[in-house]
C-alpha cells in the first residue's frame, strides 16, 4: 500500500493461513440460482469497495478471485463505494473463515431508513442472526441460530430485504424470516456503525468473500419459515 512503511505494515499472513487461502482461491464456485444478478466485485482488484476505517493497519486486498480480510484488532471489513438500495434488493456472496473463532461475515445493510447486521458465526463462532431487532441482538432475539462453521470451507450467504420483511439464507437453507412492520432494526452498538451503508465485516477472525452480488427483488421468498 502506498505510503505505509515496514514499521507499521499490516502483518504479514501465515503459513497455514496462505494455504487455506490458495486452497480456497481453487475451490469452485457454486452457481446462485435466480435471474438479474449484478456482480459487486471483479474478482482481481477492490474496485467499488474500499478498507472500513477502523483505524488499525489490517490488510484487506483482492488475489486470486478472492477479497481476504485479516483478522482485525478486533474489526476488519469493506464498505461498498457505489449506490446502495434501501429496500428491494438481494445480497449473495460466498464467505470462509481463514484463521479466529468469531464471525466472518457481518454484513451490514440499508432497511428503509434504519440499518442492521447480518452476523454469521458470532459470539465464539457460532451463532447466526440479525443485530438489532428491537434493541436485542444476534445472540438474544428470535433470529438466533446456531450453525457449527468449519475453517477453510466456504459457504453460500444470501440476504433479502423487501418492503415488510428480511430473510437470509446459509447453504441454502433459511435462517432468518423476519416480517419488519412495527419493529425497530438497529445496529449494535460500536464500531459496527463504520461499516454503513453496505459494508462486510469480521471480528478478530481472517476472512475471505467472493461472488459478491446483487440483483433487484420485490417480494419475499415463498420457502418455508426456517426451523
Amino acid at each position: 500500500m502506498p505510503g505505509v512503511g515496514v514499521g507499521n505494515a499490516p502483518p504479514a499472513i501465515t503459513l497455514n493461513e496462505a494455504q487455506t487461502i490458495e486452497h480456497a482461491a481453487s475451490h469452485p464456485i457454486a452457481p446462485v440460482a435466480g435471474e438479474g444478478w449484478k456482480s459487486m466485485f471483479d474478482g482481481e482488484t477492490l474496485t467499488g469497495w474500499r478498507p472500513t476505517d477502523y483505524g488499525s493497519k489490517t490488510r484487506v486486498e483482492a488475489r486470486r478471485g478472492l477479497i481476504y480480510l485479516g483478522a482485525g484488532a478486533p474489526f476488519n471489513g469493506i464498505n461498498w463505494t457505489n449506490d446502495t438500495p434501501n429496500v428491494g434488493y438481494e445480497i449473495s456472496l460466498e464467505a470462509m473463515r481463514t484463521s479466529g473463532s468469531d464471525f466472518f461475515c457481518g454484513l451490514t445493510f440499508p432497511v428503509r431508513d434504519s440499518f442492521c447486521s447480518l452476523i454469521v458465526g458470532g459470539w465464539g463462532g457460532s451463532i447466526v442472526g440479525l443485530s438489532n431487532v428491537d434493541g436485542a441482538d444476534a445472540s438474544e432475539n428470535e433470529t438466533t441460530k446456531y450453525i457449527s462453521f468449519e475453517t477453510g470451507k466456504w459457504y453460500r450467504i444470501q440476504l433479502r430485504v423487501t418492503a415488510d420483511k428480511i430473510e437470509a439464507w446459509v447453504e441454502q437453507k433459511k435462517v432468518v424470516n423476519v416480517t419488519t412492520t412495527g419493529r425497530k432494526l438497529s445496529l449494535r452498538f460500536g464500531e459496527i456503525e463504520l461499516s454503513k451503508p453496505l459494508g462486510i465485516a469480521a471480528w478478530d477472525t481472517g476472512a475471505a468473500l467472493r461472488e459478491i452480488k446483487i440483483r433487484k427483488v420485490t417480494a419475499p421468498d415463498s420457502a418455508a419459515e426456517p426451523q
